[in-house]
């Protein structure tokens, strides 16, 4: 068997209350995509923190290259060959794109001024690599969040390292982008490029990586070939047990209808018209730029609202900012929980009641224990694994960080809930506990409009699919008319049937 590039054996780290790590081992082939997979706490980010550096671990070994190793950072770590790409953006809006790939190292003249055309035409080719149409001179502000996670494979590319780990890649790309990656992890193959590949979406698994390792509680479980695994076989190695029907159905809609959208729009975008019943998932879809979170955000209140109508129970909301919305009744989970959706630096507490603080006060006065008993019913009805309510958001893994994001809207007791690709980053054990509890809520009458990028999620769960095309909605489907050709060619403008919007 080909020896491995990198290996990472029995890795204890512990942090105050929690063991994160307690004996995790890892392998990387050159020329060889290893997936590292494992439920949301499981321990994958925490390990390749230990090997880049961010962390130092307690116990257990790292061999690169054949030698005996530890590096004091990521900076140390890239020097080696070693680049990570994080599930959470690193970027800076207002610098350029070809700035964001190189910055702290801009090529040079021999007098230390930066060379920019050089840098410009070096950062175009990895663009071009990629498939991202933009100019490397552009602004990354003015990208999506998805072309921005391009920019991020761009910039980790581009240290021509020998191992690259790529920590949920493709959460924010389409699936044109998702093959444009693919494209260049072959690539990356052929020059003999060791490949750690974390992510959640099992096809992706099966369709690009070479082998598998399983952690579990931040425990080793097992290192296979793709081969020799199918997706329930391998669920069960990461969860510990078999998982029955991923997506779990529930028809709870009623006669009432409860939100009602009438030629509603923002300055510069087309009117949209809709209505929601209470108990319903609908089910927003659309390509990447297709105006979903957009419209999501104005109805929110978050951009403001240029003409038309937006009913509640058959009243007319004036709604000119979230705080409006959250008043009566509308809550919104972010795609981009990072940047819109949490404080990093509170505890899950903080994060989770920050909506609902006057609802939590009397007098004036906040009502700590009451905060606290509630924190705690959401925290054990998600199964957030967190070692106590004032641990600080930003240490707990991506997956937890985005229970306590749904978690804090559904806290604000809200009629209506928007959530925008409310599984981006989750596993699917824990996804599993979030589709019972879209459920449990759908039951008591809440109206859930959600976001996906994920068709089989749209698919398995919506009562009804509506899909934007351009800033509008090109077609409706009830749940037995959907799938997945219809949905695509709506998507691209291309669905045209009698009757559909």
């Amino acid at each position: 068997m080909q020896s491995a590039i990198l290996k990472l054996y029995k890795i204890v780290k512990t942090f105050p209350g929690v063991k994160a790590l307690d004996g995790a081992s890892l392998r990387v082939y050159p020329g060889k995509v290893m997936a590292l997979m494992g439920e949301n706490g499981a321990g994958k980010s925490t390990l390749m923190k230990v090997l880049t550096g961010i962390y130092d671990c307690d116990s257990g070994s790292i061999e690169y290259q054949g030698q005996a190793t530890r590096f004091g950072g990521p900076r140390q770590s890239q020097l080696a060959g070693i680049s990570i790409i994080h599930q959470e953006l690193n970027l800076i809006p207002e610098l350029s794109i070809a700035e964001n790939i190189f910055l702290g190292r801009e090529p040079c003249h021999r007098f230390g001024a930066i060379d920019w055309p050089t840098m410009y035409q070096q950062a175009d080719q990895l663009l071009a690599r990629l498939d991202v149409k933009h100019s490397s001179r552009t602004p990354l502000g003015q990208l999506s969040l998805g072309e921005q996670q391009l920019v991020e494979i761009a910039k980790a590319i581009s240290f021509e390292a020998k191992v690259i780990i790529m920590d949920e890649p493709t959460d924010a790309l389409t699936d044109v982008e998702t093959l444009s990656l693919f494209k260049v992890i072959n690539e990356l193959k052929a020059q003999g490029c060791g490949i750690v590949y974390i992510s959640h979406r099992l096809k992706e698994i099966f369709t690009i990586c070479d082998d598998v390792t399983v952690l579990r509680d931040g425990q080793f479980i097992a290192e296979r070939s793709i081969d020799d695994l199918n997706e329930d076989t391998m669920i069960e190695l990461m969860v510990g047990r078999q998982l029955d029907e991923q997506y779990p159905y529930q028809d709870h809609r009623r006669a009432e209808t409860c939100l009602e959208l009438q030629d509603y729009c923002a300055p510069e975008t087309p009117p949209v018209s809709f209505s929601l019943k209470q108990g319903e998932l609908l089910g927003v879809a659309g390509l990447m730029g297709a105006g979903r979170t957009e419209l999501m955000k104005l109805i929110f209140g978050a951009t403001a609202h240029h003409s038309g109508t937006l009913k509640l129970h058959g009243e007319v909301l004036t709604i000119k900012s979230s705080q409006d919305a959250l008043a009566q009744g509308i809550a919104y989970i972010s795609e981009d929980r990072k940047g819109d959706g949490l404080l990093l630096e509170l505890s899950v507490k903080e994060n989770m009641s920050i909506c609902c603080l006057k609802a939590l006060s009397q007098f004036g006065q906040i009502q700590h224990q009451r905060e606290q008993q509630q924190v705690a019913e959401f925290i054990l009805a998600f199964n957030i694994k967190t070692p106590s309510q004032e641990q600080a958001i930003g240490l707990l893994s991506g997956g937890n960080q985005q229970k306590v994001a749904i978690a804090k809207g559904l806290m604000t007791r809200p009629k209506v809930l928007i959530l925008d690709e409310p599984t981006r980053g989750v596993d699917v054990g824990a996804r599993k506990e979030i589709y019972q509890l879209i459920n449990q809520c759908k039951a008591q009458g809440l109206a859930v409009i959600m976001v996906s990028s994920d068709m089989p999620e749209l698919l398995g769960l919506s009562d009804r699919i509506v899909v934007m095309h351009q800033g509008q909605i090109s077609a409706e489907f009830e749940r037995h008319q959907a799938n997945q050709e219809h949905i695509l060619a709506a998507a691209i403008g291309k669905y045209h049937v009698e009757g559909t919007l």
